[in-house]
């Protein structure tokens, strides 16, 4: 089944609103075996609109168009669809009595530009929206699909989850049986990964049915394996060979197994099995650890603060870092990332004390310590110990790294893995 993709609004294209819809609706369809081949964005155009629309309807089995649903002047989705469908725009009465009695709701008065969201093209299988005021609507059109979403993105994957993907898949059928299986890595560039860990998997891929890719980030690298076979039993067995050859490969890289898995997820699991609780110590990171940390529900069990030590007093003050160390070596130095891991730990009574002291950029960095120089500490009552890492020149990316090396770095020591991530010593107090 070929798809298109048409997602319409201006704000996409002068950078306004990043295009999040595509992205996730390719994805989305991908996994139940639907091949996406071409995704464009386009203006609030009616002519433009027509013209791309049926162009796709021409070569495609399923077009969806997202966005131009709303109710003011430059929202022109239904009126360019109806023209070239030569069809009319009428009034679908159960969403005209929902959005008014959600207007009613919260005492907002109803407009006729309100009215107008009630409407709906002529012909179409109106798909009601729960989450919001633009009904979708679903056309058989002379043997091609056409799905119009709103271009809100919970409510377009409301729909989408609840009404389009399952109809999808039951038209698709089981011929096919695909899978996709995730696995996020840690502590390891992109291509020392796949050149000195993995290797070779040539053997492994069986021409179409079973692919793999790399999805770096500043987290780490997450593995994507899809594979389809023509029995359920054969795909598991193409995929679980493959798999286990990867946990074999790479083993204390792997985080854990899973779309949604996160570094912080992990390193808050090995807290809690171990019953110990940490604290952080941040400066260049400005709270981004903790707030990783935080992110995780139930982090209360093992997580007990962070001090943001931004300045050099902050540091003494709150953390008990020597003065003369910070005057003799400067801030982002090994002394003070011990001192300041130490010092969290004691501070907020944590087992586990972590810091993060660097040169974010783009300026403050000199011949001896660079842009993107970096230490991080590590405390507890039985390691103490810093680790010094080279990042970049941007400023975001900086303070990224250095908040998964650091949780990275938790995640090893939880585990009794001797090696830090790759290319970085433990140096110790």
């Amino acid at each position: 089944m070929q798809c298109q993709i048409l997602s319409i609004g201006d704000e996409l294209l002068i950078g306004d609103t990043v295009n999040t819809n595509a992205s996730w609706m390719a994805r989305e369809l991908t996994e139940i075996g639907v091949e996406v081949n071409r995704i464009y964005t386009i203006k609030d155009d009616l002519a433009g609109i027509k013209e791309i629309v049926n162009e796709a309807l021409s070569s495609a089995d399923v077009v969806f168009t997202t966005g131009g649903l709303g109710p003011t002047h430059d929202d022109m989705t239904k009126q360019a669809i109806a023209e070239l469908l030569d069809s009319e725009l009428v009034v679908h009465e159960p969403t005209l009595d929902f959005i008014k009695k959600i207007f009613k709701e919260r005492n907002i008065p109803f407009s006729k530009s309100n009215y107008h969201q009630a409407e709906v093209i002529e012909g179409c299988e109106v798909l009601f929206n729960e989450q919001g005021t633009a009904p979708a609507m679903w056309f058989d059109h002379e043997g091609a699909l056409l799905v119009v979403l709103p271009g809100v993105p919970y409510e377009m994957k409301h729909l989408m989850n609840h009404h389009i993907l399952p109809r999808l898949k039951k038209k698709i059928g089981n011929k096919t049986y695909r899978a996709s299986h995730y696995m996020l890595t840690a502590g390891i560039g992109e291509s020392t990964l796949s050149d000195e860990i993995i290797g070779d998997l040539n053997p492994f891929l069986n021409g179409n049915d079973i692919s793999l890719a790399y999805l770096p980030s500043p987290e780490g690298t997450r593995i994507r394996i899809r594979g389809q076979a023509s029995t359920e039993q054969k795909l598991k067995d193409q995929m679980e060979t493959l798999i286990g050859h990867i946990k074999k490969q790479a083993d204390g890289f792997i985080v854990g197994e899973g779309k949604q898995i996160r570094l912080a997820e992990k390193v808050g699991e090995s807290l809690q099995e171990v019953g110990l609780k940490i604290a952080v110590a941040e400066s260049c990171t400005g709270g981004s650890v903790a707030n990783s940390l935080t992110d995780i529900p139930g982090s209360s069990n093992y997580f007990k603060g962070g001090i943001i030590a931004y300045e050099n007093e902050v540091k003494v003050n709150q953390l008990k870092v020597n003065a003369n160390d910070l005057q003799q070596q400067g801030a982002v130095s090994k002394a003070v990332a011990l001192q300041m891991a130490k010092g969290v730990a004691q501070q907020l009574n944590a087992h586990i004390g972590i810091s993060t002291t660097g040169i974010a950029g783009p300026e403050g960095g000199t011949d001896k310590k660079p842009v993107g120089t970096v230490w991080i500490g590590f405390w507890s009552e039985d390691q103490h110990f810093a680790i010094r890492a080279q990042f970049t020149n941007d400023r975001l990316i900086n303070k990224q790294r250095t908040t998964a090396t650091a949780l990275e770095m938790v995640r090893r020591i939880l585990l009794d893995i001797s090696e830090m991530p790759y290319g970085l010593k433990k140096q110790l107090a």
